[in-house]
Formats: structure tokens, sequence, C-alpha cells
């Protein structure tokens, strides 16, 4: 037919290239490199870029990813010993094997840099504006670090003694180093953070004075006033307060309680109060109303108590205490934990469940509130917490609040995520920017069905290793971290969700050579040859590529 129409048949290939037949315009769908959110970053309190530091990690670049780490927690080895690590819950490789060891890794990273004395870089401009940071707890100390860091003049007011809020006088030595807890704090005062120690505000007045002489103000007062059994009468001296227990042994006394003692809760403030009494030498009870799998506390801090000896009545409720001939006799009951129609939880006594014990004193740590008196009249209050938006904004002007005065979220890091929060909203007011700058993220979170697990080889999670019991009593910390060959194998097994790893896998498995590396980093499709068959979003290991519908 050619030759009918006067067009010959070349009898070999003469255009020396297929590039003329851009087969490009056969697909229905292109597919495109993007950077999506991983489960872990959207799980994270502080909305820690973890992928990014993970890989940073894998590679050697330990203070690449200390750098990257502090950008949202100044306290790496801080919170890779205490927090309760909602990304490993979330983690991709959850669902195939075993979630990697974030938490571990970052305490890796933290210990790194509090041993190489790594410090945070200097903010790049100085500005006018004078910042109040009222309370150096968790929540404080994160607010006060990202306001100094974009060159705000910060005063930090604290009530007691010493920064670091619950951090100090909660947490036990044995769970959190008080040389750690000092080093990561000192290095955000060296930023230039103005630190007051002793300062209580306590009437409204005080805080109307504080308020004139500074710019903005971000409350963080804690939640220290705790709450108490009215089937128990603090006014004996076999009851006592968990949190002022707490406080009194990490400040180095030891109240005298006799030689069994029950706590009464089934938070981490409760283990650690029975973990502090084990350690002081007596022999310890703990009553908590849910279940062994329904307490509050971490998993391992309730493992770690049962190995320590602590003796657990779980399902259990507190009905009266009396002192009699051989101590302290407890009366209690067996309860079921119901859904109450209005909310929350209520428990049920059940029929037969009764029993009773002797101790020498009770430590009841049920949960504490905050006192907010000094704000009585200029910050709105609900439900006996301050009330804040998304941003960490009272609605008063220029006050922000956030941490256990603002929140039931009675976590470190969800203190220091809120901290952020608050200073970056604080920045934007004081700069004039009255716009919402909070970035969303472009992308879904990237689910395991986007992951080519075939291209991770199965590897163990790293085991945790602990202190043997009988060396803990000691108060040397109980968790032992990563040595460099266990951080390296464990940042190994991340699968870096979302985030381009430059492995060239796009390249390699195109059928059409439709995909190249550019000179600027990354990669291009090209358009002109692309099928559309999706091979290389199918192959990508890390499940940052995705395919586009194009519509014609």
């Amino acid at each position: 037919m050619s030759a009918v129409l006067g067009t010959p048949v070349p009898p070999t290939w003469t255009t020396g290239s297929t590039e003329v037949f851009k087969t490009g315009t056969w697909r229905a769908a292109l597919p495109r490199h993007i950077h999506a959110p991983s489960p872990c970053h959207q799980a994270c309190p502080v909305n820690g870029d973890i992928a990014e530091w993970i890989g940073l990690a894998r590679a050697g670049e330990l203070r690449a990813a200390f750098d990257v780490l502090t950008r949202h927690n100044p306290f790496p080895a801080i919170a890779g010993r205490i927090c309760h690590h909602p990304c490993e819950s979330a983690c991709n490789r959850a669902g195939h094997d075993a979630a990697v060891s974030i938490c571990r890794l970052e305490r890796h990273v933290g210990d790194t840099a509090l041993a190489q004395r790594w410090r945070h870089a200097p903010p790049a401009v100085e500005r006018a504006g004078h910042v109040a940071v009222v309370g150096a707890g968790p929540a404080g100390l994160s607010a006060a670090f990202q306001l100094r860091h974009r060159g705000w003049r910060v005063t930090l007011y604290e009530a007691n003694a010493e920064a670091g809020g619950l951090m100090r006088y909660g947490i036990p030595a044995y769970r959190l180093a008080r040389d750690v807890l000092d080093a990561e704090i000192e290095r955000i005062v060296a930023l230039g953070v103005e630190l007051r120690c002793n300062v209580r505000l306590g009437t409204p007045d005080d805080f109307a004075r504080l308020r004139a002489a500074h710019d903005a103000v971000f409350v963080a007062v804690g939640a220290a006033r705790p709450r108490r059994l009215s089937q128990l009468d603090y006014g004996e001296g076999w009851v006592l307060d968990g949190a002022a227990y707490l406080g009194a042994v990490n400040a180095g006394f030891r109240p005298a309680l006799g030689h069994s003692v029950v706590v009464v809760g089934g938070g981490s403030a409760a283990l650690d109060a029975a973990r502090s009494a084990r350690r002081a030498g007596h022999r310890v009870t703990i009553l908590a109303l849910e279940t062994r799998e329904q307490m509050p506390a971490q998993r391992e801090e309730i493992d770690e108590a049962l190995d320590e000896g602590i003796a657990l009545y779980d399902a259990a409720m507190l009905q009266s205490a009396a002192k009699g001939a051989d101590g302290v006799r407890l009366s209690c009951v067996r309860v079921r934990r119901e859904r109450a129609p209005a909310g929350g939880w209520h428990f049920d006594a059940q029929p037969g469940g009764e029993f009773a014990f002797d101790v020498d004193a009770i430590i009841t740590s049920i949960g504490q509130d905050p006192d907010l008196g000094a704000f009585a009249g200029a910050l709105p209050q609900h439900a006996g917490l301050l009330g804040v938006d998304a941003a960490q904004a009272t609605g008063a002007p220029g006050v922000w609040a956030g941490g256990d005065a603002a929140s039931l979220s009675r976590f470190v890091t969800e203190a220091v995520g809120m901290g952020k929060r608050a200073a970056l909203a604080i920045h934007r007011s004081l700069l004039g920017d009255g716009a919402d700058n909070a970035q969303g993220d472009a992308e879904a979170v990237v689910p395991l069905a986007a992951i080519a697990t075939w291209y991770h080889v199965d590897t163990p999670r790293a085991a945790a290793r602990t202190l043997a019991p009988d060396e803990r009593m000691t108060g040397a910390e109980v968790q032992c971290g990563l040595d460099v060959a266990q951080a390296l194998a464990e940042a190994e097994r991340c699968y870096s969700c979302g985030t381009c790893i430059a492995c060239d896998n796009c390249v390699a498995v195109c059928p059409d050579l439709a995909v190249r590396r550019v000179s600027a980093g990354g990669y291009e499709v090209l358009g002109d040859y692309c099928k559309g068959c999706g091979l290389c979003v199918r192959e990508c290991p890390t499940g940052s590529m995705k395919m586009l519908e194009e519509v014609r």
C-alpha cells in the first residue's frame, strides 16, 4: 500500500532513535514523585520529621539527624527515654514484622549529642519583642526554645528552685537521669533564654503586671494540685499524695512509711510512686481500677514494676481504710469498667468481689489538676483547664497556654508539641502576620500497601535491654540505650515512608526509559514516552510515587 501511495518502505531502520514514537499518548494516568507524610510523622505529638532524621542516622550523619530532630523537639535524649511513642503504634513496619524502635533511636541520637556536646545554632536574627513563658516544664521550655531560635527575647518564670517541671519533680531518676535532664535544659538556656526561678504568680494582679511588661505570654504552669479520694482522711500520717511523695523522693528525701505501702492508681505517676517506694525498701502493692491491659501506664512500666517484685490488684476499687492493730486495713472490691451513657467510664462493683488486706501507708496517685487562681477573670477556663484553640491561643489578647494547664493529654511530648504550636503562633503574631500559616500535609499519609516491602529484608526489631531487677534498686536507669551497631541496624529497618531515597528503582524498572534523574536532584517522568503502566509506582520501596489520572 505504501508503494501505491508513493511512500517506499525502508528495508532497515533509518531514524536512529525511537524518540520519534511518542507513546505517552497511550496512557490514562501519569506517575509522579511525591513527598508524603509517614504514619509516624502524623502520630508524633511534635510532628517530627521522623523519616528524614532516621534516614540521616542510617547514613551515619548523626549531627544532621540531631539538627532535624530538634527542629521540633529540643529534648531528644529525654523523649527517647520517657515518650509514650505513639509513632511506633502507627509505624507501617508494624504491619509487616515489627515497628521500628523510633523512641530508642531518638535516645541514641540524643545521647550522642550530649556526649559530643552539640549545641543548638544561635538565632539568625535578634528581634525586639519580649515574651514571658510562665512555667519551665516541658511545654514552657519547648516554647522558649522555639521563640528564642526565631530571635525573640524570652524570659522563663519558674515557681520552683529549678527548671524541668514534671520532668524533674515527677519523673524519677531511674527513668530519666538528672544529668541528661540538666544538659538538655542547659542547652536551651544557652541560646540566651533568661531563666528566673522561685518566681510564683499567686494572684491575678501578679499576672496582670507580668502581662503588661511583655509583648506576649505563654502560660504553662502544669497541674500540681493532686486529686484526692473522698474515702480517705489526708490528715492522717499514713495517707500521702503521690505527687508530694515523688517530689520528696526526687529531692533526696525518703518519707517514713513503714514496711508495706499501697499505691492507688494505674497511670504512669502511680507506677513511678510505686517503683520509687520499692527502691526505698518498702513492700509495695498497686491498686488500680483498670485491668492490667486497660491501665493508662505504659506496658513496659507495668512489666518492669512486676519484675521488681511489686504486687498488683487490678480491676479493683478502694472502699474504705481504717487504722487497726496490724496497720491500716483496706477494704476493696473487684470492679468492671463500663462505658457511661454520657461518655467516659464508670466502674461497677462485682457481687462477691470484696477483699481486704493490711498495709502501713497509702499513697494516692489518681491525677492532678492545675491551680488557675492567678488567671481568674483574665483567661477563659473550662472544666478546670485554660481554654485554648488549635494554636494554643486563649482568646485573651497576647496570651497563649499549653501543657497540663490546658490539656488532659498528660504526656511530656504532648506538652512539648503544645509549646511548639504556641511559639509558632506567637511568632506570627509578633511579626504582624495574622494569617494562619500552619501547613497541612498536601499528600495523604502513606499506607503500608504503597510500600514495595519485598525490597526490605526481614529483620527483627532491636531487643529492649534493661538492668536486671536486683541491679535497679540503686536508682540507676532501668532501660538501656542502643549501641552504635544496634542503632544502625534499627535505622536500616525504617521504610522511609513517603520520602524518596534516590534508589533508582523507578529508572531501572521503567520499560519505556521514561524516568530519568535530573541534575538538580530527584527525578522526572518524560510524559512523551510514559505509557502509564504504573510499574515504577508498584516497585517504589518508600511509597513516594503515585499515579495521577489524566483527563483529556
